[in-house]
């Protein structure tokens, strides 16, 4: 409960991004106003969205998590929105008890983790990735995106700079830290992930790599991002203004001063009478 708070906390202090406000009505028109903020960034798939939430659990799930969903997102093609939820929900649904599931639903909801994924495409965004690569791997420097070509850039990785690791990057667990660095720029769920992982996943194992993976999504949709947001207030002021004669105005305000100045009274002196 308290990593889900915190992450809505840190989408709401940090992006501030989208909000709705549904059936505002004025006494005047019974029409109702919708109005939406999206981010600036195209949606982000769901399935990144749930890989992150088990990150957020733990390192072990977020890997236990990706091995079953290796190449999930071909049924994103053939199946509807709701039922590709749905079987995302029944995979992670394995390594998450009930309470969880409807965190993951919430967080789903409010697309929590929508700008992690964003996070990681910027960065690979820095790179820059090769053309026309669907992923690609980074080797200390050096980029590629052909499997063969691995074995050749890991010979003289270690004379190269080793490359900045951050906070929330998915390594692969591995007793050893002091290795070549191989960074998986990929799409989880895409048949491109799914042949540069297991290549990549063995050598981690048998301790040649430390294996870091970072989201990449190649062709990003064009649909906009819009995500909820709270105490949030849209204030709709009327530009109707209505013609006035101020002669008249001013008429029937100075007549009514001295209505009230005559029949005022202060500490017994009638100014009224004092007047006339």
């Amino acid at each position: 409960m308290a990593k889900a708070t915190d992450v809505v906390r840190l989408l709401l202090g940090s992006t501030a991004l989208c909000f709705s406000l549904l059936d505002a009505r004025t006494a005047s028109a019974s029409k109702s106003v919708t109005a939406h903020l999206a981010a600036k960034w195209p949606e982000t798939p769901l399935l990144l969205e749930a890989s992150e939430f088990m990150a957020e659990e733990s390192n072990e799930k977020f890997w236990q998590f990706l091995e079953t969903v290796q190449e999930l997102a071909i049924y994103k093609q053939t199946e509807s929105a709701y039922s590709y939820y749905n079987l995302i929900l029944k995979k992670a649904g394995q390594f998450l008890d009930n309470l969880h599931i409807n965190l993951l639903k919430f967080a789903f909801s409010i697309r929590a983790y929508s700008p992690t994924i964003q996070m990681f495409q910027q960065i690979a965004a820095d790179e820059p990735p090769p053309d026309g690569c669907d992923a690609f791997v980074v080797i200390h420097k050096k980029h590629t995106c052909k499997i063969n070509e691995i074995k050749k850039l890991l010979k003289k990785a270690t004379s190269r700079p080793r490359p900045y690791l951050f906070k929330g990057d998915h390594k692969f667990p591995t007793n050893k830290e002091n290795l070549p660095v191989i960074i998986l720029y990929a799409e989880m769920g895409t048949r491109a992930f799914g042949k540069f992982h297991p290549v990549l996943s063995e050598k981690a194992k048998n301790g040649e790599i430390l294996y870091v993976l970072r989201h990449y999504i190649q062709k990003p949709v064009s649909k906009k991002m819009y995500l909820s947001g709270y105490g949030v207030e849209l204030a709709i002021k009327s530009t109707e203004y209505k013609a006035l004669d101020d002669t008249q105005v001013k008429t029937v305000t100075n007549a009514t001063v001295e209505d009230g100045i005559e029949t005022n009274e202060v500490q017994g002196f009638l100014f009224g009478k004092l007047k006339s």
